[in-house]
């Protein structure tokens, strides 16, 4: 991995994991059999050092996985914009990783842990939601092989 242009503004391996248990979205990027690069913003959640996220049985995302299993996941957190001296407060993190599906147990609890992140007060009708949905979702983990992040604070 390359290292961090501004090493001024890099923050520890520990911080970004932080920041990337609180952002409320990232953006999943990877690329297709053909070299073209394809981003799209998700939902996610993080636990046991990978990243977990849901989507449909079928997609351009899915479609680069069977190509090309190595991903790159970026979150941004609070940001601020500094007008006076046209620059940003920020802090985001990228994460290199493999993506794989996950079935069993560990699909479940995904979901759940989906539930609990953003529809908090509604985890037993979510639940019942996971069941009537079952078929029509998938649920991939990226496991982490590099995290950085940077901030200016």
């Amino acid at each position: 991995m390359k290292t961090i242009r501004r090493s001024d503004r890099e923050i520890t391996g520990q911080e970004a994991r932080a920041l990337l248990g609180k952002a409320e979205y990232g953006v999943l990027s990877t690329v297709g059999k053909e070299g073209q690069p394809y981003g799209m913003p998700l939902s996610y959640v993080y636990r046991n050092d990978a990243i977990y996220f849901h989507c449909a049985v079928s997609g351009h995302k899915l479609d680069n996985f069977k190509d090309n299993a190595k991903v790159s996941f970026c979150v941004v957190g609070t940001t601020k914009i500094l007008p006076d001296k046209f620059a940003t407060e920020y802090e985001s993190a990228v994460v290199f990783g493999v993506v794989s599906e996950v079935s069993g147990a560990e699909r479940y609890d995904a979901l759940v842990w989906l539930l609990e992140k953003y529809c908090s007060g509604y985890v037993e009708e979510g639940k019942a939601y996971i069941g009537q949905k079952d078929a029509a979702t998938k649920v991939f983990k990226i496991e982490i092989n590099h995290i950085s992040g940077k901030a200016r604070r």
